[in-house]
């Protein structure tokens, strides 16, 4: 399999304007903030996202925000990022952790700003809006490349705010490293693909052992019990009609099976299991066949919980395409950053 130079020399020509263009605040020399078309619902008076109906925290001040932009391992089939763009996996340079929130408050609410004054903005929850309760490290890249990462999330928690971490889990170590009070409130690792096999079709990662890797974020995972929320999320596509890869497919009975072993392995206390949606750059590779419809993706995470005894349903979201199992006993909403 031909693999991404993961020390990257030649970063693709204009791709600050491609994010610029795409409403990303780039900040630093590494990081960016977008706002989610969520937030923007919720200031409109529409519910928020899932994670709001899930978790209870506002979708209005929600900060959708990475500390590398543009670097990544791997180059995801799903992903409606622009991953052509990738620009490997050594940042250029690292920047201060509290001046990249600073400048990424600043930036947001320059973007924020077009809302204030419309009549059907609540004033009060656009003025609350512009101080972020949740950052939600999930927009782009990936965060753990970031060297600094806990002393982010040690300043997020200073500032009273809860922090979700989204991680591909190819970076074991740099999770394992977190101190106590640098740890996220939420960490969410991306399990796609339950094999080695699809992990390499899917993921097309630059990192050798990439697979070894992963299963080594799970153990990680299940040694962080008791100190942060884990979350193991999967998002499923089923078999297309059209392109290169209509025949790869999550959903199988095979799968459920493989799930199964790799959710006990990491023992987390929330799955999220998702539909893909062919959105943005994903398009390219993954059409509207490749949807599962809600009713399959609520299916599959049925016959999911019946392998899992020590799980039970815990919420749904149609619009979402979202389903989420969690352990027994274990409260959903968040007490604490």
């Amino acid at each position: 399999m031909a693999r991404t130079n993961p020390k990257r020399k030649n970063p693709p020509k204009n791709w600050e304007e491609t994010l610029k263009k795409m409403n990303y605040a780039l900040v630093g020399n590494t990081s960016a903030v977008q706002i989610c078309r969520w937030t923007k619902n919720s200031l409109r008076g529409d519910r928020g996202c899932w994670k709001e109906k899930f978790y209870g925290i506002s979708s209005a001040g929600c900060c959708e925000m990475t500390p590398s932009v543009m670097w990544c391992e791997n180059k995801c089939l799903h992903c409606w990022r622009p991953i052509e763009m990738n620009l490997g996996i050594e940042l250029p340079k690292i920047d201060d952790p509290k001046k990249i929130l600073d400048k990424i408050v600043e930036e947001r609410k320059k973007l924020l700003i077009g809302f204030k004054g419309r009549k059907e903005i609540d004033e009060k929850k656009f003025n609350e809006s512009l101080d972020p309760k949740l950052y939600t490290m999930s927009l782009s890249g990936e965060p753990t490349l970031y060297p600094r990462l806990g002393e982010i999330f040690k300043e997020i928690r200073r500032r009273g705010a809860v922090s979700f971490l989204v991680t591909n889990g190819l970076n074991s170590q740099a999770i394992k490293n977190l101190k106590t009070d640098e740890l996220p409130t939420q960490i969410t690792v991306s399990t796609n693909a339950p094999n080695e096999n699809l992990f390499n079709t899917w993921h097309r990662s630059c990192k050798k052992n990439a697979w070894n890797e992963f299963l080594k974020t799970l153990d990680v995972i299940k040694n962080l019990k008791g100190k942060v929320r884990r979350v193991i999320r999967l998002t499923l596509v089923q078999k297309g009609k059209n392109g290169t890869y209509k025949n790869l497919t999550n959903m199988s009975a095979k799968n459920i099976d493989e799930y199964t072993i790799l959710i006990k392995k990491a023992e987390p206390d929330f799955i999220h299991i998702k539909g893909f949606m062919s959105v943005g750059h994903a398009r390219k590779r993954f059409g509207y066949d490749k949807q599962p419809w809600f009713s399959e993706v609520k299916n599959f995470s049925f016959k999911l919980l019946k392998e899992l005894s020590n799980y039970e349903f815990g919420a749904e979201d149609e619009r979402s395409c979202v389903v989420m199992l969690k352990k027994k006993g274990i409260g959903m909403k968040i007490e604490k950053v």
